[in-house]
């Protein structure tokens, strides 16, 4: 008989690792603010949490085009700004962040220089609605998010794969606002974070590139939904939410086995790992403040570091 687990969900309690600097913060009105935070002025929002093989974590600021990097002395730094609206980052194995940015699209930029350069902005000459996340495979094919305003209103977000020989896949076109995105441990399903459906769906990828039978993994409540996305050693996903303070960490079969709650704040919008360790860092964009915790497992291996 199959043995069901109703074993409550083991609390983690996050500490602050950083915040951003009062003399990096910019307290001022940005059309970003006037469209998803109405009548806010927005200092940052900080988002797309990525550790590169030195320890340094990347992090961007939406509404005002900002990529900082956090030093392991928690040093902060402006690397770049985008010109446009940065959100998610993964970092390519040569070292270079590739950048979901909503305003101009995917963008790579160097880490070193800090320059900025497109390397997709449209589909068929048709402009995306608002890139939002992205993830590599072991391969260096890249899945990233199209997620715009979308929502149970209008259930018409994009998943695209980039292939790394530069062929663009649509493989999904019809999510309610599609957010985080991650792959299992052995690269055979794909995990998007459906926000405004409140769950995080769950597609197999098929021999020939396509996916099928795409189903809901878990789903959530709340005012807002999953965002951000990370995996761990042991295929567990972690769930940033965005409006119930904190992370989710689901086993293989969508089981909550913990729950790592923010000390500060309730909109925690993204996660990562520290490279070869248990320690977890999210992010807490309404204070501007960056999180830590120890999980039970170290983070699933990424392209970059491999």
């Amino acid at each position: 008989m199959w043995n069901v687990d109703f074993t409550a969900p083991q609390a983690i309690e996050a500490q602050v690792l950083t915040r951003l600097p009062d003399a990096l913060r910019l307290p001022r009105r940005s059309d970003w603010a006037d469209a998803n935070k109405p009548g806010q002025v927005v200092d940052c929002f900080l988002e797309g949490p990525s550790f590169d093989r030195d320890g340094s974590l990347y992090l961007t600021d939406i509404p005002h085009g900002r990529i900082f990097r956090v030093t392991p002395q928690l040093q902060w730094q402006l690397v770049a700004e985008t010109g446009g609206w940065p959100n998610g980052i993964a970092i390519h194995r040569d070292g270079s962040l590739w950048v979901a940015d909503y305003r101009r699209g995917l963008l790579r930029v160097d880490a070193a220089s800090g320059a900025v350069d497109t390397v997709l902005g449209h589909r068929n000459s048709e402009g995306f609605k608002g890139l939002n996340d992205l993830t590599f495979d072991a391969q260096g094919n890249l899945y990233f998010t199209d997620q715009g305003q979308t929502g149970l209103h209008d259930p018409s977000g994009r998943v695209y794969r980039l292939r790394s020989d530069g062929r663009l896949d649509l493989l999904l076109a019809n999510v309610p606002s599609p957010n985080g995105i991650a792959l299992d441990l052995h690269q055979r399903f794909l995990y998007v974070a459906a926000t405004r459906a409140n769950a995080v769906w769950r597609m197999p990828l098929l021999a020939d590139g396509s996916v099928s039978k795409v189903g809901a993994f878990q789903t959530f409540f709340g005012t807002s939904g999953p965002d951000g996305l990370a995996l761990d050693a042991q295929d567990r996903l972690v769930v940033a939410h965005a409006s119930l303070g904190g992370a989710f960490v689901l086993d293989a079969r969508g089981w909550t086995t913990h729950f790592v709650r923010s000390p500060t704040g309730g909109t925690v919008t993204n996660a990562a790992f520290r490279p070869g360790c248990r320690t977890l860092v999210l992010t807490e964009s309404a204070t501007g403040t960056v999180l830590q915790a120890d999980l039970p497992a170290p983070g699933a291996a990424l392209y970059s570091h491999s």
